[in-house]
């Protein structure tokens, strides 16, 4: 089955700057503009079949800005049977909400019940295979493509590829998409000690639909743990620059999920990335 890229996933050329939707920041959201921002992100299940208060604030923003879906427990690494009431509830709420994308973790979260954590999934030959399969089933209820995330991770269990390898092979052999974390990309780097350039020029253009930039904290010199609790350093601004420079402009999220600052420093966030996209795409022109 030949799976459709839905607009927002397929205009990897167009430079789109949004904000993730946390509720410690929906009255900040109230007051946002265009001018702000373009679109926002939120996990699914945060707000699958919410009423009430939270229900009538998320629906006014989904008036006013497209919204994208990043998943957090569809277990797409696991060995439990898919979710599949969740991945229809996920797909009705699309539908409802006009999503532009639905993207999910390269990661296992559950074993006889959630484990509320995004565990490594082994590079290995089998893990491609078992985790392809599952991208398709996924997909096929869908009814379109989703994306997949390169997940920060601090362990690498019966290792046999590398992880640019692993995530090339699952996604072609799943025939989906990718989520480009930046972040993570950093963090991982510094954890298992590899070039992140390498690593992002050795990804597949092809498939790359959209990124993600955030902060982590520093652990110790060799040790980054991805928290998406503290303001981009410049040194993942600059894997962005370089991703930028080698997919082009792509949409791209920043991510804040606690340790909220004043939503103006959130903004001059969002700005930069703008202000990245619009020098690539200036670049671009005048080449």
């Amino acid at each position: 089955m030949t799976m459709q890229r839905n607009d927002g996933a397929a205009s990897a050329t167009t430079a789109l700057a949004g904000l993730g939707l946390r509720r410690g920041l929906l009255d900040d959201f109230a007051r946002l503009s265009a001018d702000d921002i373009d679109f926002f992100e939120v996990a699914p299940e945060n707000w699958l079949h919410i009423g009430g208060r939270l229900g009538k604030a998320f629906r006014r923003c989904a008036e006013r800005f497209p919204v994208y879906l990043h998943g957090l427990s569809l277990n797409i690494g696991g060995f439990a049977p898919l979710d599949t009431d969740l991945i229809n509830a996920v797909a009705g709420f699309m539908r409802d909400f006009d999503c532009v994308l639905y993207s999910e973790h390269l990661t296992y979260c559950a074993d006889e019940g959630h484990l509320y954590d995004l565990m490594p999934i082994p590079f290995t030959d089998a893990a491609v295979a078992h985790v392809a399969e599952r991208v398709r089933q996924t997909q096929d209820i869908l009814g379109r493509r989703i994306l997949l995330e390169n997940a920060s991770y601090y362990a690498a269990p019966g290792q046999e590829m590398s992880e640019s390898e692993f995530i090339c092979a699952v996604v072609e052999r799943a025939d989906c998409d990718l989520l480009l974390d930046v972040n993570n990309v950093h963090v991982n780097s510094i954890n298992h000690r590899y070039d992140p350039y390498e690593f992002i020029a050795a990804l597949p253009a092809e498939r790359i639909r959209y990124c993600h930039i955030a902060g982590h904290f520093k652990e110790a010199e060799d040790l980054r743990i991805d928290t998406h609790g503290a303001p981009v350093i410049d040194s993942v601004w600059s894997l962005l620059d370089a991703s930028y420079e080698r997919f082009g402009p792509l949409p791209t999220l920043l991510e804040r999920d606690f340790n909220f600052p004043p939503m103006s420093d959130l903004l001059a966030e969002v700005s930069r990335i703008r202000h990245a996209q619009a020098r690539v795409l200036a670049a671009e022109v005048s080449a």
